[in-house]
């Protein structure tokens, strides 16, 4: 992700970047009343996004949310935009949609974990340093725990 430290103020909270995939080009809005949801609550705020489509030839074309037009679901997401600060490359658009199926569009969207910036606040108050941080998609935990499920219910068959 492009970021110049000088473009971005510290007052922003930790930033995820999620692409959404729609296969068959299926957007079809109902990821939004979530999205609002945690919008309102100020639990994210959306600070960037794109939409990306890949024809069946694997041409790609992208689009900032304000530029779709006519989606009315396209133009709901738009709306949830706060700031828009740029924070995406050409190159990383690139990147995210060389992973795209043909035939098929995505949601890029960038935003901000709002809900940890009282945290980040109390952790540099107290002189501490976050050390490290990083995220583990919930699938690989189910999948990590059935595996864990397994090997028990194995164990247990060879004890009893």
């Amino acid at each position: 992700m492009h970021c110049d430290a000088t473009e971005v103020e510290m007052s922003l909270g930790p930033i995820e970047v999620l692409e959404i995939a729609f296969p068959g080009n299926r957007f079809n809005g109902e990821i939004l009343p979530e999205l609002e949801r945690l919008v309102e609550s100020k639990t994210i705020s959306i600070v960037d996004g794109l939409f990306v489509r890949k024809d069946g030839d694997g041409e790609v074309e992208f689009y900032e949310l304000s530029e779709v037009g006519a989606d009315e679901s396209v133009n709901r997401l738009a709306g949830l935009l706060d700031e828009v600060e740029s924070l995406l490359s050409d190159d990383d658009v690139a990147e995210l949609a060389a992973g795209l199926e043909p035939d098929s569009s995505a949601a890029i969207l960038v935003f901000e974990h709002t809900w940890a910036k009282p945290f980040r606040d109390a952790i540099v108050g107290s002189g501490g340093v976050l050390a490290a941080n990083f995220r583990v998609p919930g699938m690989v935990i189910d999948e990590l725990l059935d595996e864990l499920a397994a090997l028990d219910d194995d164990n247990t068959d060879t004890t009893n």
